[in-house]
């Protein structure tokens, strides 16, 4: 006879999870005393916060490939943790949240800190349900695994009432995760790929998602190198594909670079492969007409749910993006030069000028191209200062990116404590504002508890970057909400026990960094950053400037 919450997690053991993290919440105390005796198979990362958590659960999950879990308390620790869902929805990324629920005898009174968490996660998860007796967790958790991991990837939402999970069963745990074939493209698909492929003038491959294999990958490059098309990829996917390639020519995301959108626009072939095409992606949806693109659309994912949710293919193909990589064959075209061309912006786009600031970002960025490892995992949150990792690093074939595409603040600090957790040997660099670092700088106690103990680079320009520029370019010199006065970063770090610098000229960065790197016990370096340089090519006073004269024009 087991409890519902030793039931939990021997299954979860069984299905592969090693890792979890979570807040505690006396609504899953029976969960929490399996983990106990879990400790060393199944180890729990003890968070200061829901969302910091449910971020750690969800970067786990994109980095990994396998479920990230995170186990919180009813009400205020679900909603704290909605963050963390919906980024991991809008990433692709798979992901199992555990919700202590009131007692199934309570439910429907709005018990104390009762929500009905299937209505809540409802729309922001790809599925939420509730375990009411205890003989069903090996069924729903089997589900649930399932749904995460297959298809597009996503997070399940699972409530767990206090009385299911202390009520006794005999029923056995999983043993092991389903097996389940990935769906691969037929012949005549491919036949029919290769025929619209030979036709083209103009064919571009954009590429995303987080399921690939590295074979597919390898094959995806193979193909682009040897039939000489450019591929782009898509919104801070830029990590799937080597950048040191020929053939990659950019990302198509925030902020993105004329020669992209040009290549989008005007291409007469846009092969998309696992990319589930988002605002950004398009520009606004504005790239492809909707719902009937001009180019010719051949639309390749592992969900047939997302082929023609937004625009109608010529082509669509339900198919893993590996094993389609992989039965792919050289084509051969006249589109070499407009191949080479989309290389040499995007080669010419690090060309950036020297910035108006104490210490310049273009040439932090110039030194760590060439000093960070070759499978080193970046992250960052949301903010200006994200153009830096996103735009300013070229990703070789080992290097990760943990980066929201929900644009959501906070994100970077926990994905990079859950890379270090996930794989405590590689090198973890977060990207953060300073004002994207407050957001869950708390989680610096997680990681010295844990220790997971990244490095992390605070952009510290004293405002709300992004905010600024759009309240600069709409209503110009009427600065609102977005000045801050900071902390002493580098004496709150320290009181973490983390290495802390704070780097007040470029020159005094490289030093900074190397001892940082040699740090056992992670760093924080704080970078003075001038609120001018807000752009890499635009400075606050010239868009301040440019918005009045746009106005005196109107």
């Amino acid at each position: 006879m087991r409890n519902g919450g030793q039931l939990l997690v021997e299954s979860l053991i069984a299905l592969g999870a090693s890792k979890s993290f979570g807040v505690p919440g006396e609504s899953y105390l029976a969960v929490l005393d399996a983990l106990h005796d879990a400790q060393g198979t199944l180890d729990f990362v003890l968070c200061r916060n829901e969302g910091g958590a449910s971020f750690m659960a969800a970067a786990y999950g994109k980095l990994t490939g396998t479920p990230g879990l995170c186990f919180v308390t009813r009400g205020p620790g679900a909603t704290n943790a909605s963050i963390g869902v919906h980024t991991a929805m809008q990433d692709s990324a798979p992901m199992l949240l555990f919700i202590g629920q009131v007692g199934t005898d309570m439910i429907g009174r709005e018990a104390f800190q009762e929500i009905d968490y299937r209505a809540m996660f409802g729309t922001v998860a790809k599925w939420a349900t509730q375990i009411d007796q205890v003989e069903r967790i090996p069924e729903i958790l089997a589900r649930a695994w399932t749904v995460a991991t297959t298809g597009r990837p996503g997070p399940v939402v699972i409530a767990l009432p206090e009385d299911m999970l202390t009520s006794l069963s005999a029923v056995a745990p999983l043993t092991a995760p389903a097996n389940i074939s990935a769906p691969a493209p037929q012949i005549a698909a491919i036949d029919e790929a290769h025929k619209l492929l030979q036709a083209a003038q103009k064919p571009v491959i954009l590429m995303g998602g987080t399921n690939w294999s590295d074979e597919g990958r390898a094959a995806l490059e193979a193909f682009a190198l040897n039939s000489d098309i450019p591929v782009v990829a898509a919104f801070r996917y830029m990590d799937q594909f080597d950048n040191a390639s020929s053939a990659f020519v950019g990302e198509a995301g925030v902020g993105m670079l004329p020669h992209v959108k040009a290549l989008l626009r005007d291409a007469d072939l846009i092969v998309a492969i696992n990319v589930r095409f988002g605002e950004m992606t398009t520009d606004g949806y504005t790239l492809l007409d909707v719902p009937v693109p001009q180019q010719k659309l051949i639309h390749v994912h592992p969900s047939d749910a997302e082929i023609g949710k937004i625009y109608v293919p010529t082509l669509g193909i339900h198919a893993c993006p590996s094993s389609f990589a992989k039965a792919l064959k050289p084509v051969e075209g006249q589109w070499g030069a407009w191949r080479s061309a989309a290389r040499d912006a995007y080669l010419a786009s690090f060309d950036a000028p020297a910035q108006p600031s104490p210490v310049d970002m273009v040439t932090v960025m110039e030194y760590l191209r060439n000093r960070l490892p070759e499978d080193v995992v970046l992250t960052n949150g949301a903010g200006n200062f994200t153009v830096w990792p996103n735009k300013f690093f070229k990703f070789g074939p080992k290097a990760r990116l943990l980066a929201p595409q929900s644009g959501a603040m906070g994100y970077g600090v926990p994905a990079a404590v859950a890379a270090k957790v996930a794989e405590p040997q590689r090198m973890v660099v977060c990207f953060a504002g300073d004002g994207d670092f407050q957001m869950n700088c708390q989680e610096l106690g997680s990681a010295m508890q844990a220790g997971a103990q990244p490095i992390i680079l605070i952009l510290n320009n004293g405002i709300y970057g992004t905010i600024r520029a759009h309240q600069e370019k709409h209503y110009p010199g009427r600065v609102s909400g977005t000045t801050m006065e900071n902390p002493d970063f580098v004496a709150l770090a320290k009181s973490y026990n983390f290495h802390a610098e704070r780097v007040e000229k470029t020159e005094d960065f490289e030093a900074a960094f190397e001892r940082a790197a040699a740090s056992l016990t992670g760093a924080v370096l704080d970078l003075n950053i001038s609120p001018e340089a807000l752009t890499p090519r635009q400075t606050l006073s010239q868009m301040r400037a440019a918005a009045f004269a746009a106005k005196e024009t109107v």
